[in-house]
């Protein structure tokens, strides 16, 4: 009896071993057919008969979550007769729920609809066979993704992972290309312009210029406060740190590299940086500082959330803020960019945003699962997303939507075709009216569908005309950091790396800006930095940029 028990035990416990997921494979997960038979007319749309898929996905906390509700999902629902088992999670808590359900390894969705996925998670997710090499389901089912990449052969190749496999579907925004691209620079200063005429001030071209403007608001507070009818009291600056963050301001400083979002730019030999290591930014964050003394920004830019932050512009108290689209924030009337400001010793420049190129691209949007038991409709019905006028409702919203406000009509272009034109969205702001009727996810919108399938957001083409007329010729450098992807290692140890990096960079810089302190410090801040592993990260980096414009000295000796 003794013998049978531990046999029957050590079967059970062998069984367990069996099917718990291992580091290298996931043995448990059901392997998808990554390179299935099916022959295309059974995924021909719409189906015969209904088919059911299932997706992760995510949605801002004050919107619709149930995704089947949404006027896309609808529809598009109507013209495949593919259901959708949706599970859907508030936007500010997905990454925690999304990896708590990838740890489900037996109760895997058929995909992530919303991924959310860096290049590390790409590749752990690979290796641990919880998602599945997508090249084949592309070139057999996917004809729409495949007509981006013919005419953008570079895609395929930003997808493609070292091990020759592509693993996600992507997510491109076109407009405009270089440093003509609408995202060359993120967050833009804002002024108040009616403010300044009242005053009779000029707009500001200068660090001096702009300091006196802001010192005039924060002195005539009560007198613009009166005459413009405004709720609360005046702030001359506002912004959230590492966020909607001031850095812009301090790229006259130094050696104009200011600051970015990702703290990271190249010089005109090619070289990597860390913005918050130059002298530049040390100069430019203690003038910052200064301005926190002078009681020209916010008090509570610290500590803002974005709620905060917009409630605060809706009342008009800003004299200068920073974002994407000043309607999100005021309106277009009362404000204008705020031109390159030439630090102390004359200096100008703007330094883009890394990875800005091309265009707008997040590799890692969408992906299927090794649990995904008919990946050939999966990969079909992901497909969809990539008709054009399909890709520019998901992205921005839709139409026809009744007792609310609409993003687009549908209307026609010059040759009598179907194509969506933007609506004039009056005081409604552009980001909540997308939230509320956008579905993200993979889709593909280039620069030549504006005209034809769809018209420029009136917003995006207000940005960037102006963005052209204020910054184009102050965009003095040559590089931006591209959009690489790493190998597995070195993935890994950058993300450890980052991670430490990153977070004491933005620590210590809300900390100097609130308190001051940064010349004291700054010794004892670089030395943290080499500590934390600066040197190897930048060596990393490096070696990629490297290969990246070897590789396109290649192409062009071609």
């Amino acid at each position: 009896m003794h013998k049978w028990m531990k046999h029957i035990l050590f079967l059970t416990l062998s069984c367990i071993a069996i099917t718990m997921p291992t580091g290298c494979g996931a043995n448990s997960v059901a392997q998808a057919d990554i390179n299935p038979n099916t022959p295309i007319e059974d995924v021909t749309f719409p189906l015969s008969e209904t088919k059911e898929l299932s997706f992760i996905t995510n949605a801002p906390a004050r919107t619709e979550q149930n995704p089947n509700k949404r006027s896309i999902f609808i529809r598009l629902q109507e013209q495949t007769n593919v259901h959708i088992n949706w599970t859907c999670f508030v936007s500010d808590q997905f990454g925690d729920k999304k990896n708590l359900a990838l740890a489900q390894y037996g109760a895997l969705p058929d995909g992530l609809f919303v991924a959310g996925m860096g290049d590390y998670d790409l590749l752990r997710y690979a290796k641990q066979g919880i998602i599945i090499p997508l090249e084949n389901l592309i070139d057999k089912y996917m004809p729409n993704l495949q007509a981006v990449f013919e005419k953008y052969p570079e895609y395929r190749v930003m997808l493609t992972a070292p091990d020759g496999h592509i693993y996600s579907f992507p997510w491109i925004e076109q407009l405009g290309a270089g440093k003509e691209a609408i995202q060359a620079i993120g967050n833009i200063p804002y002024i108040n312009k009616k403010w300044l005429d009242y005053l009779g001030l000029s707009v500001p071209k200068t660090t001096a210029e702009l300091e006196e403007a802001l010192i005039a608001f924060r002195d005539h507070a009560e007198e613009l406060q009166n005459h413009f009818s405004i709720t609360g009291s005046v702030i001359p600056m506002s912004f959230i740190i590492n966020d909607q963050d001031p850095a812009i301001l301090i790229n006259g400083f130094g050696e104009g590299y200011g600051d970015t979002g990702d703290h990271f730019a190249v010089s005109d030999e090619g070289t990597v940086l860390y913005t918050s290591v130059q002298e530049g930014y040390k100069e430019g964050i203690r003038w910052l500082h200064h301005l926190v003394e002078e009681n020209l920004t916010d008090p509570e830019a610290f500590t803002q959330d974005w709620s905060t932050y917009v409630a605060k512009g809706k009342n008009h108290r800003y004299g200068l803020c920073f974002t994407w689209d000043i309607a999100n924030i005021d309106n277009y009337e009362d404000y204008i960019m705020l031109p390159a400001l030439a630090g102390p010793d004359g200096l100008v420049n703007i330094t883009r945003q890394n990875g800005s190129e091309t265009s707008g691209f997040d590799r890692g949007r969408c992906v299927l699962t090794s649990n995904c038991k008919d990946t050939a409709l999966a990969a079909a019905w992901i497909d969809q997303m990539y008709i054009p006028i399909q890709s520019a409702q998901n992205n921005w919203g839709t139409y026809g939507e009744e007792g609310t406000a609409n993003i687009f009509e549908m209307s026609e272009n010059e040759n009598g075709e179907p194509m969506l034109r933007h609506l004039d969205l009056g005081d409604n702001s552009p980001v909540e009216i997308r939230e509320n009727q956008s579905v993200n996810g993979p889709l593909a919108i280039l620069n030549d569908y504006y005209g034809v399938y769809v018209t420029e957001p009136d917003d995006a083409k207000w940005r960037l005309d102006n963005m052209h007329e204020t910054y184009l010729e102050d965009m003095n450098s040559q590089y931006v950091y591209p959009n690489v992807f790493m190998g597995l290692e070195d993935t890994n140890r950058i993300s450890q790396l980052d991670t430490d990096i990153k977070r004491y960079a933005e620590q210590m810089k809300a900390r100097w800006i609130l308190n001051g302190g940064i010349d004291e410090e700054w010794d004892d801040y670089l030395k943290k930095m080499e500590d934390y592993g600066l040197s190897e990260y930048l060596q990393i980096k490096q070696k990629y940029f490297d290969e990246y414009q070897t590789s396109l000295t290649g192409k062009e000796n071609n």
